[in-house]
């Protein structure tokens, strides 16, 4: 009895520990209409990376400047040596409908080098996403390839959900149409009866020999929910404790929609 009776709490003490792996860092949810806030848990004030939940302003400046033009257009190829760690779909020719879906970087990256740092910090600053900085890792020219992954572009919760209630609500300084494409390629998923339309970023925080932190990766998930005439943006970023298994930003997107019929009832 006292090895069963052992084995149980440190069964029972296991469970908040794995549970602490990761931090949520903040949970932001604001109605889409009135953009008052409804629910706010955490420091949403704070900026990090952006990771590829910035494909979502991304794409919006794209389509506005005319290199994207509707969700299977333009096909681009993939060329031996762009990024790859996102296994075979990232290895293919790709459209904007499965850049977005498939999240793959080297496509963001043609979209970066065809605009121009110019041009991405002006759009940057008129959405108000975060502080526009496409200058990336100080000393290395790279902004046009890595700005928005653990480099020097940054953005809070709080101008994540500012940017996405102005998508939502067709409210940004482009043409209505980039607006409308964007959102059309967007993700959706199905979580206690609302329809969940969202983008997962993932990074690594670097350390000052330049290796990767994978013990602190930061999870973003960020978009909007609608059900019944009702639409609410959020914006979920954690940061983990310790290194894990898979993508920070789908492991937060999971638990995020898993809790979302709960959340969304605290707040209707």
């Amino acid at each position: 009895m006292r090895w069963f009776i052992a084995a149980l709490v440190s069964f029972v003490i296991a469970i908040p520990a794995r549970a602490a792996l990761a931090e949520t860092l903040c949970t932001l949810v604001a109605d889409a209409a009135t953009g008052a806030v409804l629910l706010e848990e955490g420091d949403c004030q704070a900026r990090v990376t952006p990771a590829s939940t910035f494909k979502l302003p991304l794409a919006v400046m794209g389509f506005d400047a005319g290199f994207l033009r509707d969700a299977g257009h333009p096909v681009l190829a993939y060329h031996v040596g762009d990024p790859d760690w996102g296994g075979v779909n990232w290895r293919r020719d790709t459209n904007p409908a499965d850049w977005l879906h498939y999240s793959v970087v080297w496509y963001s990256q043609r979209i970066t080098h065809a605009l121009g740092a110019e041009t991405l910090t002006a759009y940057a600053q008129s959405f108000g996403y975060g502080n526009a900085d496409f200058s990336g890792d100080a000393g290395f020219d790279n902004g046009l390839d890595r700005a928005w992954i653990a480099s020097s572009l940054q953005v809070s919760p709080v101008e994540q959900v500012r940017f996405l209630r102005a998508l939502v609500l067709g409210t940004l300084p482009v043409r209505a149409d980039a607006m409308a494409r964007t959102r059309a390629i967007v993700e959706t998923r199905q979580a206690g009866g609302w329809r969940v339309h969202g983008k997962t970023g993932a990074a690594f925080p670097r350390r000052a020999d330049r290796s990767f932190d994978y013990a602190r990766g930061w999870g973003w998930y960020v978009g909007w929910a609608e059900k019944d005439g009702q639409t609410r943006i959020f914006a979920r970023l954690t940061q983990a404790h310790e290194r894990m298994k898979g993508s920070p930003g789908i492991r937060t997107r999971d638990a995020f929609l898993s809790e979302w019929p709960a959340l969304s009832g605290r707040i209707e």
